[in-house]
């Protein structure tokens, strides 16, 4: 049975019937944006799910590190087709020097994800270049580029529990959540590293962000060892190794900054199928007719998972910390109201849904849209397969459309800007620029700093204002052809426009210049879609996150646990 809803053939879409996605003015507002929960669509459990059916084999070939934990290691998976090597530098670091901010040039531990196994003569290259990180040079060959640091405290409590023979401080551990944090992750061709289209014919990388995953899942791997590793050398044959319970606790950290802020505007044809993907998800469950006890049963279990989680979630953000305490008194009230709504009955999963509408904050909806998707692995986890894209530098621009027709595609596709005030100076506060000196996205306070004239076409609601009023004084007539050869600068809006006229989920329907956005909700709706979880703002233009708690690591996958 096909639905209009889901557009699956499948034996669990014919116990359901069409049910419309939630509209993209609702999911793609930037304050529902910034409460995105990680789902299991989120790109490191799409890898985990294939690394364990397919039985990914984890080795170390090279382990080669002082007393202090410096030196030099490889870590390897083997998949079905390929090996793939971690080559990990651990350096010494000062304090003075120890920062995760972008301007750094020196850090704890420094990686490479190595297309197969490097021989002595590329360990050497990899050496000499990788602890410079983007004043290094690079290869094909080198796929991902990245940097961590030690959260200094845990990793140091750590290695000095375990060297006497004891397990660390279990609220510490929680209280921190991981012994290294990142400060950047590269691909896709930056710094002279492999291009995207590389592998993404290979299977292993099918997905968005496959390879990113991958490389700092085997970073955790690396500092969880590597920390042992130094507590053995302070206390030989007598150091303990971490509890499995604690180790898997463990994830790795990441500081983000406005660095990754425009990926949501840049990108709108893979934004789009993110967030259809999701949506589509959502609403092949919701339309389900019925539920059966295994389902209930997976679902209570991702509560009282989330419930432990949001337990730990650390955070002083003024704003963050209030939701959170809110949120775990949600999930209690989901958790006493659930078991009813799921109760025997026509479209349990749509009524748990709504109810979630009109009883939660967006905090909680988007908790709970996460939950729902849970314990419907069959039905909805070929769609993590369908959330990456090609995006057309090119995009066609159709210039025989007469103004009059390109007026009405664009009002229907940007009729949400309708809502701002372009003319009250609060709307037009800010700008986004690339810095000189790092090359990185920033955001500049208009009436306060120079720059504007350098300003990045990033402003989508207050350009397609401006183009819409120019499309109306003009004759609706002509072609776009000779009105764009006229007025080249519209070129962006109006390829924007093609693209968000048949990909409605493409555009963030805020405006992003303002004075109230924050900047922290572009950076949390994209984490939340890697698989990020216990979102820490540490000011509106960066935050921290944690990646991989709680999920296995790779020699766990190795023995089937």
């Amino acid at each position: 049975m096909r639905t209009a809803a889901t557009g699956l053939d499948s034996p669990a879409a014919s116990a359901s019937h069409a049910l419309a996605l939630r509209a993209p003015d609702q999911v793609m507002r930037l304050e529902r944006l910034g409460a995105a929960h990680p789902t299991r669509l989120s790109f490191l459990r799409a890898m985990l799910r294939r690394a364990s059916r397919e039985q990914w084999r984890f080795s170390i070939p090279l382990w080669d590190l002082d007393a202090a934990g410096h030196g030099r290691a490889l870590l390897a998976i083997d998949t079905p087709e390929r090996r793939y090597t971690q080559v990990c530098f651990s350096t010494p670091l000062a304090d003075a020097d120890r920062t995760d901010r972008v301007i750094a040039t020196a850090w704890d531990t420094s990686y490479v994800l190595y297309d197969g196994e490097p021989d002595s003569a590329e360990i050497a290259r990899l050496e000499a270049n990788v602890p410079r990180q983007e004043a290094g040079r690079f290869t094909p060959k080198d796929l991902i580029l990245s940097r961590a640091n030690k959260s200094v405290r845990l990793f140091e409590h750590v290695v000095e529990r375990l060297a006497e023979g004891r397990q660390p401080d279990p609220e510490l551990v929680e209280s921190v959540g991981y012994l290294m944090r990142t400060t950047a992750v590269y691909g896709n061709g930056k710094f002279g590293i492999a291009d995207r289209d590389r592998i993404a014919g290979r299977p292993e990388f099918a997905g968005p962000f496959r390879a990113e995953m991958l490389s700092v899942w085997l970073t955790r791997a690396f500092t969880v060892r590597l920390a042992e590793h130094v507590a053995e050398q302070r206390a030989p044959g007598r150091a303990a190794r971490l509890d499995p319970t604690m180790r898997r606790a463990l994830g790795v950290g990441n500081s983000t900054g406005l660095g990754m802020a425009p990926f949501l505007v840049r990108h709108p044809l893979l934004v789009h199928r993110w967030h259809f993907a999701r949506e589509t998800a959502l609403a092949r469950v919701r339309a389900l007719r019925g539920t059966t006890a295994d389902r209930v049963a997976g679902f209570l279990s991702a509560l009282a998972a989330m419930r432990e989680d949001v337990r730990r979630w650390r955070t002083e953000d003024p704003v963050q910390a209030p939701r959170v305490a809110v949120l775990a008194d949600e999930l209690a009230l989901v958790a006493s109201r659930a078991p009813h709504l799921l109760a025997a009955g026509d479209d349990p999963w749509n009524r748990l849904f709504l109810f979630g509408e009109s009883e939660l904050t967006l905090e909680g909806q988007e908790a709970l849209a996460a939950l729902i998707l849970e314990p419907h692995g069959d039905l909805i986890d070929d769609l993590a397969e369908t959330m990456d894209a090609e995006e057309e530098p090119s995009w066609r621009i159709d210039g025989t459309i007469s103004l009059g027709a390109m007026a009405a595609l664009v009002d229907a596709a940007y009729g949400w800007t309708d809502r701002f005030d372009f003319a009250a100076p609060e709307a037009t506060a800010r700008f986004w620029y690339v810095s000189q000196e790092k090359l990185e996205p920033r955001l500049g306070e208009r009436a306060d700093e120079d720059g504007a004239e350098l300003e990045q076409p990033l402003a989508v609601a207050r350009d397609m204002v401006a183009f819409r009023r120019a499309l109306a004084e003009a004759d609706p007539a002509e072609s776009l052809a000779h009105f764009l050869m006229r007025h080249p600068d519209w070129r962006h809006a109006a390829r924007r426009a093609f693209i968000a006229a048949v990909h409605p989920y493409s555009e963030v329907r805020d405006n992003l210049v303002s004075a109230a956005m924050r900047p922290v909700d572009l950076l949390r709706a994209k984490l939340a879609f890697f698989g990020a979880s216990r979102f820490d703002p540490r000011s509106d233009r960066w935050l921290r996150i944690s990646l991989f708690a709680g999920y296995p690591h790779p020699d766990e996958l190795a023995t089937g646990s």
